[in-house]
């Protein structure tokens, strides 16, 4: 072993404490960073390769009813490589062991299996039998939240009357990667579920025989779809079209590209933060070793070491603890990510969700990693190359003393010569006390944004479905109803108040800026549904004119007073200029808000309803769901309670997961910190602190001294690192501000204390370990040591 080599592993084992402590926060930055790259290549390898595989569609239209012939005439759009007509409905379900009312989406396939868009991928049993108009296939989520097996039957609700459904196959689509309905934003399989039938049942059941109510195109490389949409709006417009949408705006591709976009975001940000941290504390780290060992470095170059050799000794020892943290942090990330992987599977539905790690990205991360520690190094390398070994044989000369501003101003008579002590030096040194403050002040915010999440969850629950949306039952009709059904609704068993509500299909326009959704009408004053401002205040509906959530008004462009162009997509398709009135808060989704009765005016029509928002005797329950089975007119039913839990028993669940392993990262990186600050101050004091032993200073008071040190400098971190963790959320919150839902910038007085507490006791288990080496300093060997 070469010389150098057998110094650089004395060296290694003498600062071991200090070496693990950087070690485990270099760890900490690439398992974070691992984790989430390898979790967001496999959702986008998956996503990629399971669209290509079985043809997703790249353009999607809904409509009343059109002859099949019209197919023809979309298909000779140019640039539409193929299209695919279906029937797709909504029914109710009763299934065994089930009291309430489910909600099954019928879509129809050809009776023999050939290529098709959004082709199903059987993973259990077998496809339909062409004349067997009963055989469905089921999405395998939904069967399995229901505990279905193959050959089970479910009776639906189809075209009036209940009609056995015998289950053949478990299937999946890439148009249902992310299983939800139209106006979730989670998905609940206990309550909702995709069902494929044969072309020809379903068509006939429902009176589209030679006809269809859906469609889907592929289009060819280099197309235009904004066009094509243009073009298949015009064709389908005479026929009820809803107006189409490409792939980007259909729903579960939605949910799931913005999951992949944040998850490659936050590859970025969190991994950032301790790697900076790190490449912080090895600078400090090496900038001590370097200046203890002047002399060596001095000796080495009398004996013809040159420039080079040493600083590639003092590099390698850089590099060392760079590479020992990254092989921890990789075996850390692989193992999260496989978890994180799992957790996926919760929400996405792909025939296989293989975890993927390339060979270029771990090469990535530790040439990442070891570039961050050079980076943080190079100042202190450059800083020991550069000693003249003449200069380098004498110790560093002595800091130039001046009487400190405490001093000036006359507060040392009132403080203790060991309170005196402790002041000079933070006086003294500020760039060191400032750079620890900035250390400890990063780990205090690390934990808040661990903990942001959760109060984020917490909040949307409370504001979400304690105070907008405060209905038992939501039952939504197949299609508008007239007035009579408010008196019918009213007096479903067990109904205590029930608020109707009519949407109607349109395309909002301001300027050259359009959108399509769903305009709601609801009750004025109503109890079961509110509307809320940023401050949480309740807005009333206008008598006239229309109410748009925040962000859609952003999208549009648009200011309260000004006026907006209601393009309506269903009936008479009337065109009306609508004044908007205000702006409402929500968190999730887009939507547009009128009076009721205000839209039935614009509509033209007398006391339409789409649907109800009931309060129910809970006593009552099965009483309902026994009458809304019974009902076909009833196209589905949402449960406020059974959405609650699926809440919390996935996105709460998850996001506790992901926040203890973001407090346990920044837990090491606030004790690495002060553990860190407080050794290398022991190294630099220890023959002043053996001095103050030898002229009668007892072992308590220089512990003060060092650790008093350590507890100001954390004091002045807390708030510093509050302030840093609330920007940090501030950028998480505006990363997380998209179309399907935002997040808003909440952070509880809990948050706080426990980022106080993780502190506190990253701090008191640094001083317990200081407080050993204070017991184990040798005096006399100290005060042997040159200065």
């Amino acid at each position: 072993m070469k010389p150098l080599d057998r110094k650089l592993l004395r060296d290694l084992l003498h600062l071991k404490g200090q070496i693990l402590a950087i070690a485990l926060i270099v760890a900490c930055g690439i398992a974070s960073f691992v984790s989430m790259q390898t979790a967001y290549e496999s959702l986008e390898l998956s996503q990629l390769t399971y669209y290509n595989q079985y043809r997703f569609a790249d353009v999607f239209g809904q409509l009343k009813r059109a002859p099949n012939p019209i197919a023809q005439q979309i298909g000779a759009i140019p640039g539409v490589a193929q299209v695919q007509t279906r029937v797709v409905v909504d029914v109710t379900l009763d299934l065994p062991d089930r009291p309430e009312p489910v909600t099954g989406r019928l879509i129809s396939i050809p009776e023999q299996p050939i290529p098709m868009l959004n082709d199903v991928h059987i993973s259990q049993g077998r496809y339909i039998e062409a004349g067997r108009s009963d055989e469905v296939l089921v999405s395998e989520a939904f069967a399995e939240a229901n505990h279905l097996e193959l050959g089970d039957t479910i009776a639906a609700v189809i075209n009036r009357r209940w009609q056995p459904l015998r289950i053949v196959g478990f299937a999946l689509s890439p148009e249902y990667v992310y299983e939800i309905r139209t106006g979730d934003f989670l998905p609940d399989n206990e309550q909702f579920g995709v069902m494929w039938m044969g072309r020809e049942a379903l068509g006939t059941a429902f009176n589209l025989d030679g006809a269809f109510n859906d469609v889907a195109l592929s289009l060819a490389p280099g197309a235009n779809p904004n066009e094509i949409i243009f073009r298949l709006d015009q064709i389908l417009e005479p026929y009820g079209g809803l107006g189409a949408y490409d792939r980007a705006d259909q729903l579960s591709n939605r949910f799931l590209s913005d999951e992949i976009t944040q998850l490659r975001a936050y590859a970025v940000i969190v991994p950032a933060i301790f790697l900076g941290i790190a490449a912080f504390l090895l600078n400090i780290l090496l900038s001590r070793l370097i200046i203890t060992q002047r002399d060596q470095i001095a000796i080495l170059k009398a004996f013809g070491y040159g420039n080079w050799a040493i600083g590639a000794h003092f590099l390698k020892f850089v590099l060392l603890i760079s590479l020992f943290g990254a092989v921890i942090g990789i075996g850390v990330g692989l193992w999260l990510g496989r978890g994180l992987n799992q957790v996926y599977t919760q929400f996405f539905q792909f025939p296989v969700l293989e975890y993927e790690v390339s060979v270029a990205m771990l090469l990535g991360t530790i040439a990442f990693s070891t570039g961050a520690a050079i980076l943080g190094a190079y100042s202190a390398v450059q800083k020991a190359v550069s000693l003249p070994p003449a200069e380098a044989m004498r110790p560093e000369p002595p800091t130039t003393f001046r009487r400190t501003l405490m001093e000036r101003f006359g507060f040392q008579r009132v403080l203790s010569p060991v309170g005196r002590i402790i002041l000079r030096n933070l006086e003294r040194k500020p760039i060191k006390a400032i750079l620890s403050i900035v250390g400890i002040a990063f780990a205090v915010a690390v934990v808040m944004a661990g903990r942001y999440t959760g109060d984020v969850m917490n909040y949307l629950i409370d504001v979400q479905f304690d105070r907008a949306q405060r209905e038992d039952v939501t039952i939504v009709f197949n299609e508008p109803r007239p007035a009579q059904a408010r008196y019918d609704v009213a007096h479903l068993p067990g109904v205590l108040y029930a608020e109707p509500f009519r949407t109607v299909a349109a395309e909002l326009q301001f300027e050259h800026r359009t959108y399509k959704l769903a305009v709601t009408g609801l009750e004025p004053r109503g109890e079961l549904r509110n509307l809320f401002d940023r401050q949480l205040t309740p807005i009333d509906l206008p008598l006239d004119g229309i109410l748009l959530t925040d962000k859609l008004a952003e999208i549009l462009g648009i200011q309260p007073g000004e006026q907006l162009t209601v393009n309506v997509l269903e009936g008479a398709k009337p065109v009306r200029q609508v004044p908007l009135v205000g702006v409402v808060e929500e968190m999730v989704g887009l939507s547009a808000y009128m009076d009721i009765h205000a839209l039935n005016r614009l509509m033209r029509e007398g006391g339409t309803i789409s649907g109800a928002y009931l309060a129910v005797d809970a006593l009552q329950l099965d009483r309902l769901y026994d009458q809304l089975k019974q009902t076909p007119t009833v196209a589905s039913v949402l449960l406020r309670e059974s959405t609650i839990e699926q809440f919390q028993e996935t996105i709460v669940e998850v996001r506790g997961v992901m926040t203890l392993i973001l407090v346990i990262f920044a837990s090491i990186i606030a004790f690495g910190v002060i553990y860190n600050a407080a050794r290398i101050a022991l190294s630099e004091r220890s023959r002043e602190l053996a001095t103050l032993r030898i002229i009668g200073f007892s072992r308590m008071q220089i512990a003060v001294i060092l650790l008093g040190e350590q507890a100001i400098l954390t004091l002045a971190a807390i708030p510093l690192g509050f302030i840093l963790g609330h920007g940090i959320a501030a950028l998480m919150a505006r990363g997380l501000d998209t179309e399907l839902y935002r997040l808003p910038l909440i952070i509880s007085r809990a948050t706080y204390g426990f980022a106080l507490i993780v502190t506190t006791i990253a701090a008191l288990a640094s001083g317990l370990m200081m407080g050993r080496h204070l017991d184990q300093l040798d005096l006399v060997a100290v005060l042997k040591s040159r200065e």
